[in-house]
């Protein structure tokens, strides 16, 4: 039994980031949607009506319409947020969720939520002078400490657009204890932390439906470790569907 995967990049990228994972996994035999998320294939676009809530919605309609089920859903970074709402809207869809160095939605909390206050206000205040969007990093602050050759991080950066500001500040909304959710969180060492994670995040070490795995790379493993990347979700996928068929 081969999971469909959904894969979410996180902000300022496309499903055109996942290209390597995308033919990596599909060699192996799994169908793969990777998704580009409302506001992120222009950068021109208007994005002053879109929220979180647009971008659980953008996943949602995706399930609904292909009529996916048994999915293993993917999201990294700032899309953990969206993908863990997904997987609390759709448990009959989504089998198993998959946080890639992602930040976990908390209800009535933001993502900004997780930044100290004085960083809070400062990446407000830039998201307003940039007509909404959260401005891209830049080529150095990408590469730094990430596992990534210039190269990589220049291919990045190009591609980048400015992230829907909405997104960021509306808080998450979930229906259930986020524990209860089917889910493997990757940490990625080599991280600007060296692989440290949040406290929200270390809380669920231990949680019966919960497993941790840990990348020796950066935090764009789909970019710096993309082989290793799509072995460790082609096992996720192998303890998902004999988690589904003992149910």
């Amino acid at each position: 039994m081969r999971n469909h995967f959904v894969l979410v990049p996180g902000p300022w990228m496309g499903a055109w980031v996942w290209e390597p994972v995308t033919r990596g996994l599909r060699a192996r035999g799994h169908p793969v949607s990777p998704v580009t998320l409302s506001g992120l294939a222009n950068a021109e676009a208007d994005v002053s009506t879109v929220g979180l809530a647009t971008h659980v919605e953008d996943v949602l309609t995706l399930l609904e319409q292909e009529d996916l089920r048994d999915v293993i859903l993917v999201g990294h970074s700032y899309s953990g947020i969206v993908a863990g709402q997904v997987a609390d809207r759709a448990p009959g869809r989504v089998a198993h969720t998959v946080f890639v160095e992602g930040f976990l939605p908390h209800h009535g909390k933001s993502m900004l939520h997780a930044f100290p206050e004085r960083q809070r206000a400062g990446e407000l205040r830039l998201i307003a002078e940039n007509r909404g969007r959260w401005p891209t990093p830049d080529v150095t602050i990408v590469a730094d400490g990430q596992d990534l050759s210039f190269q990589q991080a220049n291919w990045l950066v190009e591609r980048f657009v400015g992230h829907p500001g909405h997104t960021l500040s509306e808080p998450a909304v979930l229906t259930r204890p986020l524990e209860q959710q089917r889910a493997t969180y990757v940490v990625c060492a080599k991280d600007h932390f060296g692989g440290k994670i949040s406290p929200d995040v270390a809380a669920m070490r231990g949680r019966p439906n919960w497993s941790f795995h840990t990348l020796n790379t950066g935090h764009w493993p789909m970019v710096s470790a993309p082989d290793q990347l799509v072995a460790l979700l082609s096992s996720i996928s192998s303890g998902a569907s004999l988690a589904s068929e003992s149910r």
